[in-house]
């Protein structure tokens, strides 16, 4: 299999969305996801400030 044969392949199925769903799943919301990085990025930063102090 050629890399421009591939490729074509490759867009061809994103562009359907693999198999034919919209790419989306219905059990991710997309508030969920962002709430849930936001508290591990908060999270990660006040570890982050607690290993940090100066001494």
């Amino acid at each position: 299999m050629s890399l421009p044969l591939s490729a074509a392949q490759f867009a061809t199925l994103a562009a359907e969305g693999g198999e034919g769903h919209g790419g989306n799943h219905n059990s991710l919301s997309p508030y969920v996801t962002g709430f849930g990085a936001l508290i591990i990025l908060l999270l990660l930063l006040w570890i982050t400030t607690r290993f940090n102090r100066d001494r």
